[in-house]
């Protein structure tokens, strides 16, 4: 997959995890932060604040391209191998 921007990564990790979950897309917030390794960002953590306070999860990772899907309960639901994907700001202040 070809994410050329972080709106297309924000609306993939979204619409994936409603359609994993069967859930309508934009009836529930998510939410997002960048995850840091030592004072470089390494990944965005995604959140699905669904129903009755049950939690979806996605982490995007720079390293690996990759970005993995998880259930309320933690197990892992799939990933997705990115081909290219957008610059993350490589160094935090």
């Amino acid at each position: 997959l070809q994410i050329d921007n972080l709106n297309d990564l924000r609306s993939y990790v979204h619409e994936t995890i409603c359609e994993q979950n069967e859930l309508q897309v934009g009836a529930f917030q998510i939410t997002e932060r960048i995850l840091v390794r030592g004072k470089r960002a390494c990944g965005i953590f995604f959140c699905l604040h669904g129903p009755r306070s049950v939690k979806f999860t996605a982490i995007w990772e720079t390293d690996r391209n990759s970005i993995l899907f998880y259930s309320s309960s933690g197990e892992r639901v799939g990933k997705t191998q990115l081909v290219q994907a957008p610059a993350l700001s490589p160094v935090l202040v």
